[in-house]
């Protein structure tokens, strides 16, 4: 289970408007990778703007637990490329070493 939030903001108000929103995405994670995002972990990436996002890894548990995280969830706000890395890389790349665009 990958779960998003933004910890740190440049918003007028220091708030994220997504706050109070749940976003989760559900992904298998291939078995070379499991030991690498065990125990729970935390991964984060700052935009350079005074943004910073943080993606929260942990196992999900059973298949009814799964389906209620995945009917709960308000999406991932288009940031699906960060557990695309962290699945990859074991970290979410810094702009710098992405070699391409990031979507947003």
């Amino acid at each position: 289970m990958f779960q998003l939030s933004m910890p740190s903001n440049n918003a007028w108000d220091g708030r994220w408007s997504g706050a109070e929103r749940f976003y989760v995405i559900v992904r298998p994670v291939p078995a070379s990778r499991i030991e690498s995002l065990s125990p729970p972990r935390s991964f984060g990436y700052d935009f350079g703007d005074g943004w910073r996002a943080s993606v929260a890894v942990r196992e999900a548990g059973s298949r009814n637990e799964t389906r209620k995280l995945r009917k709960a969830s308000d999406g991932f706000c288009g940031y699906d490329w960060m557990i695309d890395q962290i699945i990859e890389h074991g970290r979410i790349l810094p702009r710098e070493e992405q070699g391409k665009e990031i979507p947003f």
